[in-house]
């Protein structure tokens, strides 16, 4: 679905990406797993055209999208909900959510698809009337994700989903996402919280210093000696 090729990427003169290469399977969770400073938020930067790659080509189902402007990948179905949820403070909830929606068929089927944002995150619409700033940092990642939906995509990059959350919303989350993905979106997911990813998900790469040097299936990474004594400590 995915295909991303031998790509370079730098922040002005600083090169934070060689040669990354790695493919999303339509329908399936893929998760790149790093340590901090590894790569992984620039990847799907990149991948948003939030970035520019020096070198390499970005393609979605055979069609290039690196050089596009962002709104161009968000027509193409591929949504990014970053790292920190940023979400519009001083704007309410519902208001959050419709700023997903405004392009094509999610512009038309907006009203259809927020009832369906509503119904996989009742708090919100319990609090569409509250500003975002007013919401708990749970509540605020499930307005980040619900922002996603409402744009329809066929891929959703999510960097960070549990970052800050407490045990008990981190489960939520996860859940949610494996539900995501069982409803049809393809999920291409960076998370710090290695032992949960590799056991929920179908594939996934390690980036260490900006270079993909192990992948497999989670289950395979779980066994990997390299993995075991990088992240899980063991």
């Amino acid at each position: 679905m995915l295909t991303v090729n031998h790509i370079d990427v730098f922040y002005g003169d600083l090169q934070v990406l060689w040669d990354v290469s790695f493919e999303v399977h339509e329908g399936e969770i893929l998760v790149l797993i790093g340590a901090n400073g590894a790569g992984k938020s620039t990847t799907i930067k990149t991948i948003s055209s939030l970035l520019t790659p020096q070198k390499g080509t970005i393609e979605l189902s055979g069609i290039r999208l690196d050089h596009h402007p962002p709104h161009d990948i968000i027509q193409h179905g591929i949504v990014h909900v970053p790292e920190g949820r940023r979400l519009f403070s001083e704007m309410t909830v519902e208001e959050n959510l419709i700023m997903g929606s405004l392009y094509g068929e999610a512009k038309t089927k907006r009203y259809e698809t927020l009832e369906y944002v509503y119904g996989l995150f009742p708090r919100l619409k319990e609090r569409r009337k509250q500003t975002a700033e007013t919401l708990s940092g749970g509540e605020q990642q499930m307005a980040a994700i619900g922002r996603g939906l409402m744009s329809l995509p066929k891929l959703m990059m999510f960097d960070e989903p549990s970052l800050g959350l407490a045990p008990i919303l981190v489960q939520e989350i996860f859940s949610m996402i494996r539900r995501i993905k069982e409803e049809g979106v393809t999920i291409l997911l960076v998370e710090q919280n290695v032992t949960q990813t590799l056991a929920m998900c179908n594939r996934a790469y390690v980036l260490e210093n900006g270079r993909i040097t192990l992948g497999g299936t989670g289950s395979e990474l779980m066994e990997n000696e390299k993995v075991k004594e990088a992240f899980l400590g063991i």
